[in-house]
């Protein structure tokens, strides 16, 4: 019976705050100043989840020739400059990583 109650009350939850903002979508205008801002909302969030990631991948800050995760970012951060293609630069940074670290045995 708990089980179900939380499954209910986690329903409830989500679905009355994503109703209420689909709701008012229409209605609500936000100042140019704000939409703005919120462009950048993605990429700050994005780069909050990464860069731990990269840099910390054990735990403790890691900069070394040796961290097959920042080699690998450093890669799909030059192939993302190189094709400026998002499925390529995953692809690529992916295959570097799997190289350097199942390959070579890094990390």
């Amino acid at each position: 019976m708990n089980e179900a109650a939380l499954i209910f009350g986690m329903f409830v939850a989500t679905f009355s705050v994503r109703y209420l903002l689909f709701a008012v979508a229409g209605r609500v205008h936000f100042p140019s100043w704000l939409s703005t801002a919120l462009a950048f909302v993605p990429s700050a969030v994005l780069t909050a989840i990464i860069v731990p990631a990269v840099l910390m991948p054990k735990g403790e800050l890691w900069l070394s020739m040796q961290n097959p995760w920042l080699l690998a970012a450093f890669a799909a951060a030059v192939i993302a400059l190189i094709r400026k293609d998002l499925l390529t630069t995953i692809v690529g940074g992916m295959l570097v990583f799997v190289g350097l670290k199942f390959g070579l045995g890094l990390g």
